[in-house]
């Protein structure tokens, strides 16, 4: 007879998982001692819903599960925004829950809240177990459903007095499976609008991230010769440094990207989910849209394609790439006059002296100190906009950002789970003082596991980002500046090393120092946003509109 806790966590091993990240509590105590003696190494947090941030970027970066965990209470509830995170953003990872006895218990409702309900809505699926000799069953299907396309969040809770049962049961292998192909009609009728297309255009997006297809992608686009851009959860599929990069669609409307848009007569979406901020807004009869993804289109009010491919992407893309060729009918003229315009308006201000730091020389320097396989992990604020127009990304998964929660406090966790993942690549956090607030503590985490880890802290003692929507509004500033630490003393409390340049041109020696030595390192750089609103939202849809 095998314990409950013992065979979950062997059940856990079965599925390969090699790190749980969280915080356990009194109701996990079996599991944990289940976990010391096994071959799953336990990464202790200060908060769970760091803890959840780092199993979503686990996920996210190898396509297996992440796993978290919790007690029950405050510590699932803390779990909650990190699952939504996880959903939203397609990251497969499984929150474990404990709870309190649920066949008898002498602690009336202390601390009970109905987390399977909670979540509910936030995940791909969601159980209590209610024996143990259910467990293997339990503990397949959540990887199962969490890993299967499309990826997102599940949620095991174990009671407290369920772990501590005695089972036979063993733990269940995965079977062997295969994704869906798409059938040859969708196939022949994608690949003859493309053909008899003037203006095809590829948009690649967060689906498409996967290391198979951006392999079949970069064969298709080498052969057809088809320009294309991405959104921002698709940035490096394909390389941006390649001749027919148009751009990203981190802006809504009006940047250069959207000129190609508006000019493509048939646009291919590999990959594109609504939950990203649309780059587009479809008009009945003004193009073709044709959807290659892992399921059919979400209809939403703007995007109803009308070809879908539905099945496994880089099947649908090498089987598309097999039936066309290129067409002497195709013209790309206005694409390439495009590209040179986003190109020359990308190059500005690239060298800005000025000190507090300006975003596009930010963007300029993290550029020039990381490696094309190098790890750049961001949190949300303005400096979100810049990195997806200008760090151009040269392979998938290097500039980890979240378009689809977009919430805040993900930085530095995410960039944690990255350097466990790829301990062969540098990685770097780059935060707003806003978001780093929110999980700054997890630097005693990176600090504790010895860690090679950088991040950069831009500071403007403001929620930056709605402060710029609040002055594009034209309301008076209000309610969007705050205080803060001396981020260099606050690193150094946690055993970290804090930095602060001085001028614009002591900035990136200093990056290149703290990525090349070993431990955390935190810098603290001043950014100056004044003339954010002029150039997003009047220079560049100026100077993409006077594009003929």
């Amino acid at each position: 007879m095998t314990k409950a806790s013992d065979l979950f966590v062997a059940a856990l091993e079965a599925e390969g998982v090699e790190y749980v990240f969280g915080i356990p509590g009194e109701e996990n105590l079996d599991l944990l001692e289940s976990l010391r003696t096994s071959s799953i190494r336990l990464v202790l947090t200060r908060h769970e819903q760091a803890a959840g941030f780092m199993a979503a970027t686990y996920g996210r970066l190898t396509g297996k599960a992440g796993v978290c965990l919790s007690t029950l209470g405050p510590g699932a509830t803390n779990l909650v925004t990190a699952a939504a995170y996880a959903q939203l953003g397609a990251m497969p990872m499984l929150m474990i829950t404990g709870q309190k006895p649920i066949k008898i218990s002498k602690q009336a409702s202390f601390q009970i809240v109905d987390v399977v309900d909670a979540m509910r809505p936030l995940t791909k699926y969601t159980r209590q177990i209610v024996s143990a000799d259910s467990i293997p069953a339990r503990v397949r299907e959540a990887f199962r459903r969490a890993e299967e396309e499309r990826p997102g969040a599940v949620h095991l809770e174990l009671p407290q007095d369920v772990a501590g049962e005695l089972t036979d049961a063993r733990p269940i292998p995965a079977a062997f499976s295969r994704r869906p192909v798409a059938e040859d009609k969708a196939i022949e009728r994608a690949a003859q609008a493309i053909a008899q297309a003037r203006h095809p255009l590829l948009m690649i997006g967060a689906g498409a991230n996967r290391k198979t297809t951006a392999k079949t992608l970069h064969a298709f686009v080498a052969k057809l010769g088809i320009p294309y851009f991405s959104t921002q959860m698709g940035k490096g599929v394909l390389d941006e440094e390649g001749p027919l990069w148009l751009g990203n669609a981190a802006l809504s409307d009006r940047d250069f990207v959207h000129r190609a848009i508006d000019a493509a007569d048939c646009i291919v979406n590999i990959g594109h989910d609504v939950i990203e901020k649309p780059p587009f807004f479809m008009r009945e009869g003004r193009r073709t849209v044709i959807h290659v993804n892992y399921d059919a289109a979400e209809v939403d009010p703007v995007y109803f394609p009308q070809i879908e491919v539905v099945g496994d992407i880089a099947h649908s893309v090498w089987r598309l790439g097999e039936v066309l060729q290129p067409q002497p009918h195709w013209d790309f003229a206005f694409f390439g006059r495009v590209r040179e315009a986003l190109l020359a308006q990308l190059r500005e201000r690239c060298d800005d002296d000025r000190f507090p730091l300006a975003p596009q020389r930010l963007v300029a320097d993290v550029r020039a100190a990381m490696a094309p396989h190098d790890v750049v992990c961001l949190d949300n604020g303005l400096y979100k906009l810049w990195f997806a127009r200008s760090y151009r990304c040269r392979e998938p998964n290097t500039l980890l950002l979240d378009n689809a929660l977009a919430t805040m406090g993900a930085g530095l966790p995410s960039a944690i789970a990255a350097r466990i993942v790829c301990p062969e690549r540098k990685v770097l956090a780059v935060c707003g003082d806003g978001g780093f607030m929110m999980n700054s503590q997890e630097l005693e985490t990176a600090v504790r596991l010895g860690l090679d880890l950088t991040v950069l802290v831009l500071r403007d003692d403001a929620y930056g980002m709605i402060k710029w929507k609040q002055a594009h509004e034209r309301y008076p500033s209000f309610g969007m500046d705050l205080g803060n630490p001396d981020f260099v003393a606050y690193a150094r409390s946690y055993g970290a090393r804090g930095h602060r340049p001085a001028s614009s041109d002591a900035f990136l020696p200093l990056l290149r120092q703290a990525l090349a030595a070993p431990g955390v390192d935190l810098i603290e750089v001043p950014i100056d946003y004044a003339d954010d609103d002029r150039i997003l939202n009047q220079d560049i849809p100026r100077l993409a509109a006077a594009l003929r």
